[in-house]
């Protein structure tokens, strides 16, 4: 009797048939839903996984991310798109789940997204680093450093000594200061050691350069610290005492303080115009086009880069060497821009000044002081 009010009752046989589907774990909602939620896990990893290969890839090899055009139906996308796109062309799943095959806003490919990840690998390899010193004392060495915007920016490297009795070396990190007063630089070394776990009581040690707000006697940036912990004593950089040292004791030689003078006449003639500037590139360029047919100069890959007239500065070591190896590289373009000074100047001044730099420069006395400080300084370097 139940059989066959079963077989005839279709509200009973709806009834048995939901039950059935509601115990079917293969067809619940639930995991339908799961099912979906792991094949667009598996995809997103597939496509961080992408980004991040490429990104450490360019970082590694020290490489720019971004191009000039970065659509689609650019020749060059720049460094990241193009190795992103290199990838999914000889990987199958990276190409079905990525670029085009990707939903639009889940590329994992923006500019932002690249910041990210350089940013992530960047606190992961810092984080290495701090491990692998562990408990070890450490010194600092603090130096300021400016970005293509003209920020101020404080560049810090850790030096401790391995169980194997090495002395290693290690960039920490580069932080934005609002200014270089003392305060201002010690709170961002406080900020930057909480930020990583180190304490000022392991620091046995800080090196800077010579400004009175790093090592001055009252109110530096190394008396800061020493009240803190008296053991962290403060080393002249021993490269930048070299150098302005061996530059002081240089210019006490008559020739070759006016060698010194005279290029620094140079460069301020020369740098004063944009237009003598574009005719010094140019006159550069027909030399080393001439060197190269005449096979003065040998053809490859990073030789015969474009250079121009570098400044010097006291301050700064190795400045004077780089002014004097530009120097020698562009004499004879040199030269030749004077003389177009000396003959059309805008002022009788300049043209004066221009023809007494000519036959300075083109004296033995100077030639040979410039050789000389090049080779000397170049020691040093």
């Amino acid at each position: 009797m139940l059989t066959y009010h079963a077989e005839k009752c279709s509200t009973h046989q709806h009834a048995r048939r939901c039950c059935e589907a509601l115990l079917n774990q293969a067809q619940h909602i639930e995991t339908i839903f799961s099912k979906h939620s792991d094949e667009a896990r598996i995809q997103y990893r597939i496509r961080l996984n992408a980004s991040v290969d490429c990104a450490r890839f360019l970082l590694r090899q020290g490489l720019a991310f971004r191009g000039d055009k970065e659509y689609e139906e650019s020749s060059n996308c720049g460094n990241f798109l193009e190795l992103y796109q290199f990838l999914a062309s000889h990987n199958k799943n990276i190409k079905d789940t990525t670029l085009k095959n990707a939903p639009e806003n889940l590329k994992l490919t923006s500019h932002d997204i690249q910041k990210d990840i350089v940013h992530a690998l960047a606190v992961e390899t810092t984080n290495i680093t701090i491990r692998e010193m562990g408990d070890a004392l450490f010194s600092i060495l603090v130096d300021k450093s400016r970005d293509v915007s003209i920020k101020k920016k404080m560049a810090l490297v850790l030096h401790y000594v391995n169980p194997n009795g090495q002395v290693v070396e290690r960039f920490i990190g580069i932080k934005h200061v609002v200014s270089t007063t003392v305060f201002s630089l010690k709170a961002t070394i406080d900020n930057l050691f909480s930020g990583h776990g180190l304490s000022i009581s392991r620091l046995h040690g800080q090196g800077y350069d010579g400004a009175s707000n790093m090592q001055g006697e009252f109110n530096g940036l190394k008396l800061l610290i020493m009240k803190e912990n008296e053991c962290a004593y403060y080393i002249h950089c021993f490269a930048h005492q070299l150098q302005m040292s061996l530059v002081a004791l240089a210019k006490n030689h008559v020739d070759v303080q006016s060698l010194f003078n005279i290029v620094a006449n140079v460069v301020n003639i020369v740098e004063a115009s944009l237009k003598r500037r574009d005719i010094l590139r140019d006159k550069q360029a027909m030399e080393v086009f001439k060197a190269l047919k005449s096979g003065e100069l040998s053809n490859g890959r990073g030789l015969n880069q474009e250079t121009n007239l570098k400044r010097s500065d006291d301050t700064l070591w190795g400045s004077h060497y780089g002014s004097f190896i530009s120097i020698i590289t562009m004499f004879p373009s040199l030269i030749d821009v004077l003389e177009i000074i000396a003959d059309g100047g805008s002022t009788s001044k300049q043209r004066c000044e221009a023809n007494n730099l000519v036959e300075l420069m083109q004296s033995f006395t100077f030639v040979f002081c410039l050789h000389l400080m090049k080779d000397v300084l170049g020691i040093t370097n």
